[in-house]
């Protein structure tokens, strides 16, 4: 067998092993995403773990980021710190599912290094009623109350801020 008939077996197998992964990264990434809402924000009324009261429609007429994550997922951990960031540029709200009481929850933030605002919820109310089933999971909400954009999953921090910049 000549070397050009290899590199080309070799060329299709690697194409094919792809796009392969493609395929399931995509039917993944639909499953996780198969219940998310769409459509009209539902309100969030909630007191942050600083105790700070938090309604979504009461924000102010810019776009804001609802991001759910968890102190024990590792994608989380490679986006915390993107979050943090954009949360000095953007309206952002966080919530923080199965991750402990209020306490444990600032302890998580004081030992990263974090300052974003977060909401605990510990009963999973609202992970329920944005039909969260992974995390990472991302909601952009325009001044409207619209959702505009949501991902579930490790997302880039310039991909967020082009999200909340078309939705401004």
């Amino acid at each position: 067998m000549n070397i050009k008939t290899l590199f080309k077996k070799r060329w299709v197998k690697w194409t094919l092993e792809i796009l392969f992964f493609i395929v399931l990264y995509l039917a993944l990434r639909g499953y996780m995403q198969r219940n998310m809402i769409s459509g009209q924000a539902p309100d969030i009324q909630a007191t942050t773990i600083e105790q700070q009261a938090f309604s979504l429609h009461a924000s102010e007429a810019k776009p804001v980021l609802v991001h759910f994550w968890a102190s024990w997922c590792g994608i989380c951990k490679l986006e915390q710190d993107s979050i943090d960031a954009l949360s000095k540029d953007y309206h952002v709200m966080t919530i923080a599912m199965q991750s402990g009481s209020d306490d444990e929850v600032k302890a998580y933030l004081q030992e990263h290094d974090l300052d974003f605002k977060v909401i605990n919820d510990i009963d999973g109310t609202w992970v329920q009623r944005y039909g969260v089933a992974g995390v990472p999971a991302s909601f952009v909400v325009n001044s409207q109350n619209e959702i505009v954009a949501s991902e579930v999953g490790y997302t880039t921090p310039w991909g967020l801020r082009f999200r909340l910049w078309l939705a401004d």
